[in-house]
């Protein structure tokens, strides 16, 4: 799953001001009715304030930090699974409902692909440690009821993330001898 994103804005969207370092900066990704992935970067602050057009998918925190002259932004304006996962599993973001969800099913996908490395559980059981492969870095990520519900829930947030699948149209074929009438999926 790989999508473009916008990178961070140097002033906040709502109030206009410059990001200064070390501000604590809120990202917002919305899906827009036009099926556009759209990033706002807000100063905390202001987040009350702010009236985006579209279906949230996930927000984080973070501390603004200018960009360096070294940095490459065609690297980070490509959104992973892997990427993704490793901004919003971030131990400054503060957790929600629905940012706890897509961790917990990133963590399962990119533990399938051996990108994260199960370790275990913290002291109280509340969660589970992975480890990422190439950093050695770990992450605590909330135990959840991997239930039908949970799914469901996950389901609708990757389908405003990634679209909606085409369901396939079905052709009738019409059997008039016997009065029998049958179903073909066409292509």
């Amino acid at each position: 799953m790989d999508m473009n994103l916008q990178p961070l804005a140097p002033t906040c969207f709502v109030s206009g001001e410059a990001f200064v370092e070390g501000d604590r900066v809120v990202s917002r990704l919305l899906r827009s009715a036009s099926l556009e992935i759209l990033r706002y970067d807000m100063l905390e602050a202001r987040v009350a304030e702010f009236a985006g057009d579209g279906t949230l998918i996930c927000s984080w925190v973070h501390s603004y930090k200018p960009k360096t002259k070294d940095e490459n932004p065609d690297r980070t304006l490509k959104l992973t699974a892997e990427n993704l996962f490793i901004t919003l599993a971030d131990p400054l973001n503060e957790p929600t409902p629905e940012n706890t969800r897509l961790l917990q099913f990133l963590a399962l996908m990119l533990e399938r692909k051996r990108i994260l490395r199960p370790k275990g559980r913290t002291s109280d059981g509340a969660n589970n440690i992975y480890e990422h492969a190439k950093s050695k870095l770990r992450y605590e990520v909330g135990v959840g009821e991997l239930d039908p519900a949970f799914f469901l829930a996950v389901q609708e947030q990757l389908s405003v993330l990634v679209g909606v699948p085409k369901e396939p149209e079905v052709a009738v074929v019409g059997a008039v001898e016997s009065g029998n009438v049958t179903e073909q999926e066409s292509d």
